[in-house]
């Protein structure tokens, strides 16, 4: 695919995650690539509201008033390079005028970024819809670029392939959110956020099962061909400390932080702090 790509990206109608999306955004539009943005309705979508403005992630944040007082929240929203390219995004005529899920055509595109997102409310539609699901497994299946970052793998590991009748990512290596930054993200949130304490648990175990059972990366490597195809950072890593805290985001002219697994024209990663490299691993598939 030499020269311009065609890119879709698929977001619920609310509470995707602002970096993972907005990031990638940035950098394919930089490269020059078109992205298209593809909602339920086909009307604008919006993105996790706490995540950009940090509100509501401290332990007065159900107070009127005090909730703008972001102390918590400032450490645990979208970093201030996130929030501008948020800020961009949603003045570009492709995230304002999106198509509807059910008119994505594959053959249009040379690509698809399947995103995330963990809050419940807006992105289970997302996570589960049958539509979009076909979709991600017409792309594997046309062997066209697919990245997955965070919630969004779980889509991938949800789609079936027709002829087989197991998941896409079924004999793939992958990476998605894994159990220990889930773990502590919703430890965080059941404090900072006491009267939603589930906010970070997109699905939560029901009783009788284990903790962790129901975790992105819990659900993600059931679908895989063996438990050791889930990638995630090496004892030995450069940057091991960097890559697993859940504080340091990787940037521009910083990958050290990130951690991102590609396998052939798949690519994957764990949390906002990977949507740089993400981006950047993402693009190389689209200019050989």
């Amino acid at each position: 695919m030499a020269g311009m790509a065609k890119v879709v990206i698929p977001i619920p109608a609310r509470d995707f995650d602002p970096t993972e999306v907005a990031i990638p955004w940035r950098a394919l539009t930089r490269l020059g690539h078109e992205v298209v943005f593809a909602t339920p309705d086909g009307r604008p979508g919006q993105a996790d509201a706490i995540m950009l403005t940090g509100q509501g992630l401290d332990p007065w944040g159900w107070i009127p008033g005090l909730r703008r007082l972001p102390l918590i929240g400032r450490a645990l929203r979208a970093n201030p390079d996130a929030r501008q390219a948020y800020a961009e995004m949603t003045r570009d005529p492709g995230f304002q005028q999106p198509l509807a899920w059910d008119v994505v055509d594959n053959a249009a595109f040379d690509g698809m970024i399947l995103p995330g997102g963990h809050r419940a409310r807006g992105m289970t539609d997302y996570l589960e819809s049958p539509v979009i699901q076909a979709l991600a497994a017409a792309f594997f299946k046309a062997g066209k670029p697919v990245g997955a970052i965070c919630h969004g793998v779980l889509v991938a590991a949800r789609a079936s392939d027709p002829a087989t009748g197991r998941s896409v990512l079924y004999g793939r290596k992958t990476t998605a959110l894994t159990w220990s930054l889930e773990r502590s993200a919703a430890r965080l949130g059941g404090l900072a956020r006491f009267w939603d304490p589930h906010y970070y648990r997109t699905y939560r175990e029901r009783p009788g099962e284990p903790a962790g059972y129901m975790s992105v990366e819990q659900e993600v490597t059931r679908a895989l061909a063996s438990p050791a195809d889930f990638r995630d950072v090496a004892p030995d890593a450069p940057d091991r400390a960097r890559k697993t805290s859940g504080l340091t985001r990787d940037s521009d002219a910083d990958p050290s932080p990130a951690w991102v697994v590609r396998d052939g024209a798949y690519v994957s990663a764990r949390w906002p702090g990977d949507a740089h490299l993400f981006a950047k691993t993402f693009a190389g598939l689209l200019t050989p």
